[in-house]
């Protein structure tokens, strides 16, 4: 069974940093692309980062130059360098993965930005 496992979510004053991982497992194919969405309260899921095979990365605007996506083992696991977090980063991250023919989804990770 294919299932996403994340992981480095938390509460953090606004300017700090945070890390967040996701790891695939349970495939021997890595994802075409992994990212990352995030969910505020009465808000629509957004795009917050992605990565293809190709290492190509898109960024949403409000992250643009704080937040930084990156993969490793090969592939299926998925890192968000968060940096110069704000209270409005505050959200319900979930991690996505893409395979060919299917996609999943992770458990999601709070984030809280507060001072």
């Amino acid at each position: 069974q294919v299932r996403l496992v994340e992981s480095g979510g938390g509460l953090v004053q606004p300017g700090g940093s945070l890390r967040l991982s996701c790891a695939a497992s349970g495939s021997k194919i890595r994802p075409n692309a992994m990212g990352w969405y995030r969910q505020a309260p009465g808000l629509e899921r957004e795009l917050v980062a992605s990565s293809t095979g190709c290492d190509i990365t898109k960024y949403a605007e409000s992250v643009k130059g704080r937040f930084t996506i990156s993969r490793a083992n090969a592939g299926k696991t998925v890192f968000l360098q968060m940096n110069s977090l704000k209270p409005e980063d505050t959200a319900l991250y979930y991690c996505n993965a893409v395979w060919t023919t299917f996609d999943i989804w992770g458990q999601g990770t709070q984030v809280t930005v507060s001072s």
